[in-house]
């Protein structure tokens, strides 16, 4: 099969033909229909990820058809599913308490194992997976990948985000519009703050309330004005110090910070003002992925015409443009996400 391999950090992926994956006992191989290209990726790709060296196939928000069942599979040939990117192991107390995004035996395909930049990719714990609706397409449905349902995940099960509240979500790439618009289906009154003036439009554009250019100066004092005294949830989604300090500022007493964003590499340790925390009460949420069993809830919001994420696909490239979309992570992006749909080329 055709996949897209990385061999040196900061290059361009090489196409390359590599054996097809083996079927794992307690899982599928499936057919990649479509597979969104994530910020999370560009973090592999530029040597910051931990877990990803040389050699690998990245690619973890797809979906696909599968083509081969193991003897203990869930699924069935024929089946078009979706996937979470943590796939969780359904057996630990983590999974059994309804936590499985924190089980400590997942698998990771595209992080640790061969993932979904190709033509083909295995899925262990298949259990995980969820049929794809008929009213969404593969496109789509790759696309809400890990950043429409870490959104999802970060705003209803962490934050509890209820409807009249003021959302702030700092950074509008895939998962920050992600959670903007899911902000608003949720009832909320949504702030987007970005640098690029382009993305803060498009936002609007789809209905977000206010965007706040964060070049034109202090970012929590203007989401305080317009707030009359600050955000009641505020969403962290690129996983920096700057933008980490802004979101916690931001909230008005009570209010509930939520890390979104990825804090890997260099900007994994960060220096924020514990105080702004300590006299305002502040709660600081991690979030990471999405429990399995959360899809149905977020896929029936999306049926019933309550969020619509079409616009949130901006692009879709061919398999041997995916190193050409991770690089242009290491600037400001256009606003809209990737989603390779063209295994052939």
């Amino acid at each position: 099969m055709r996949a897209a391999v990385l061999r040196e950090f900061n290059k361009d992926l090489v196409i390359e033909d590599v054996p097809m994956p083996e079927c794992p006992p307690d899982g599928v191989v499936l057919k990649v229909l479509a597979c969104g290209v994530c910020r999370s990726d560009w973090h592999g790709w530029v040597g910051e990820h931990p877990r990803i060296k040389p050699g690998q196939i990245g690619g973890h928000e797809y979906c696909g058809e599968v083509v081969e069942a193991g003897p203990m599979a869930t699924y069935k040939l024929g089946d078009r599913v979706v996937a979470p990117f943590i796939l969780a192991c359904g057996k630990c107390p983590a999974c059994h308490s309804g936590h499985s995004n924190t089980c400590p035996d997942q698998r990771l395909p595209g992080f640790i194992e061969p993932g979904a930049f190709a033509q083909y990719v295995a899925v262990p714990f298949d259990h995980n997976l969820t049929l794809l609706p008929e009213g969404l397409s593969p496109t789509v449905a790759a696309g809400l990948g890990c950043r429409v349902t870490t959104a999802w995940h970060a705003l209803t099960d962490r934050a509890a985000l209820m409807g009249g509240e003021w959302l702030a979500v700092h950074g509008t790439g895939g998962v920050g519009l992600s959670a903007a618009l899911l902000g608003k289906a949720l009832g909320a009154r949504v702030i987007a703050v970005d640098i690029v003036q382009d993305k803060l439009d498009h936002a609007v554009g789809l209905g977000i309330d206010y965007g706040v250019n964060a070049s034109d100066g202090d970012v929590a004092a203007q989401i305080k004005k317009i707030t009359g005294g600050g955000a009641h949830v505020s969403v962290e989604a690129l996983g920096i110090n700057q933008t980490v300090q802004a979101s916690i500022d931001c909230l008005r007493p009570l209010g509930r910070h939520v890390q979104v964003g990825m804090p890997v590499g260099h900007t994994a340790t960060m220096q924020i003002n514990m105080n702004t925390v300590y006299m305002g009460n502040l709660a600081l949420y991690g979030t990471r992925g999405m429990p399995a069993h959360r899809y149905p809830s977020l896929l029936a919001l999306i049926e019933a015409g309550m969020v619509d994420f079409t616009p949130l696909i901006a692009r879709e490239i061919k398999l041997s443009e995916t190193g050409r979309e991770l690089a242009a992570f290491n600037g400001p992006t256009p606003p809209g996400v990737a989603v390779i749909t063209d295994f052939t080329a």
